[in-house]
């Protein structure tokens, strides 16, 4: 039997040397990755493995969630990210686009589950809180920041917004009004600014609505029927000046994973013109004051990321035309602030006459977390605030 002949050998086309070239180029970048991830092994493994952790699954999803924070799937993840905005304007589960240019935060439309019993006990703990303050001779006033999709609800552009919603706002305030809590809904407030209230691709209010909610919060607090005494506070050291123009990016933008890619290709920017409020120290105003207490402020603000932006709590202090202290906390949701504070030594040593609380309307009826269980102290407080 003759050998078989070999096949004729024919000229690589064009197109197989360019899928030759496309392998090996995916081989080599996925011999790149391989090293890299191969570098963070050593990182990725569980500290301790156990026979009963292998057995009930504890040490493969330890090591799924530690795979997940990996530099590869943190490149892969914003590159998904990427392509899904570049091709059919994706942004995530956590952002939604409504009209062009205007981006909103998901969870300010979710409907959870048991939201209004969430909500019945997030405001006893606010009652209670205010009845704790009371006995200390602290007053509390709550302010309540609107969804954004509720206030620029013109610019939705038909996002849907749940119609159960709409008495979220209405429900909380009538339950604190009833319990004889002091509460400012600043909804028509920020409804009367005449341009926009929040930033198109953030979730904060601007520094205009900061500023005509800092307005209706010095309003309210001026006709409490125990109103701050005159002598408690010096005005406020604030010198106002206007910024140039500027760029600001969104933390929506951010949220959504498209902050890495070039500026011409992520959701248009806002440019702003803001004013900075430069604190000035005070001189003391006498020789008993040498130590500065009659700067010290007697309202202290507790609350989200909304009293640490767009200068809200500087401009409640020139509106007030005393000192404000500001102890919010960046994500820290209902109770995050309230828990820090009461439990530090600014409110030991010097607590105020004022507390506002100011909190989001989307965290009302979101599920309870531990850090809402928010208690006052029962005592230390008492003789400091009479002293003042």
């Amino acid at each position: 039997m003759d050998d078989p002949k070999p096949l004729p050998q024919l000229p690589a086309t064009r197109a197989a040397k360019v899928v030759a070239v496309i392998l090996m180029v995916f081989l080599f970048a996925g011999l790149c990755f391989n090293i890299r991830f191969a570098a963070t092994t050593a990182s990725l493994l569980p500290h301790a493995l156990t026979r009963a952790g292998l057995l009930d699954g504890a040490v493969s999803k330890e090591l799924a969630g530690r795979m997940a924070d990996t530099p590869v799937a943190a490149d892969a993840a914003r590159m998904q990210r990427a392509l899904g905005w570049l091709t059919v304007g994706d942004l995530g589960p956590r952002v939604r686009q409504g009209c062009p240019g205007w981006l909103f935060l998901r969870d300010e439309l979710n409907v959870y589950a048991d939201g209004e019993r969430h909500l019945a006990e997030r405001a006893a703990t606010v009652a209670a809180v205010q009845r704790e303050l009371a006995r200390h001779g602290i007053a509390l006033v709550v302010a309540v920041v609107p969804d954004k999709s509720r206030i620029e609800a013109q610019h939705l552009c038909g996002l849907y917004r749940p119609a159960s919603l709409g008495a979220r706002l209405s429900d909380w305030t009538t339950r604190l009004a009833a319990e004889g809590v002091p509460v400012v809904d600043l909804a028509s407030a920020l409804r009367s600014v005449p341009g926009d209230a929040f930033f198109r691709t953030d979730t904060h209010w601007t520094q205009d609505g900061a500023g005509a909610a800092a307005q209706a919060l010095a309003q309210h607090i001026r006709a409490m029927r125990e109103p701050l005494g005159s002598g408690v506070s010096s005005q406020p050291g604030y010198r106002v000046a206007g910024k140039p123009a500027a760029r600001r990016p969104g933390d929506l933008v951010r949220l959504a994973g498209l902050d890495a890619l070039p500026v011409s290709w992520q959701p248009r920017a806002e440019i702003v013109a803001g004013r900075d409020y430069l604190h000035v120290a005070q001189a003391a105003a006498s020789a008993d004051d040498l130590f500065g207490d009659a700067d010290l402020p007697a309202i202290a603000v507790i609350g989200t990321s909304y009293s640490t932006t767009s200068d809200f709590v500087p401009q409640l202090a020139l509106a007030l035309g005393k000192g404000v202290g500001n102890f919010a906390r960046e994500g820290g949701k209902f109770g995050g602030s309230a828990r820090a504070y009461f439990t530090s030594a600014a409110y030991a040593q010097t607590p105020p006459k004022l507390i506002v609380w100011e909190l989001d309307e989307r965290d009302l009826q979101a599920p309870l977390e531990a850090e809402d269980d928010v208690v006052v102290p029962k005592s230390g407080a008492v003789g400091t605030v009479a002293s003042r």
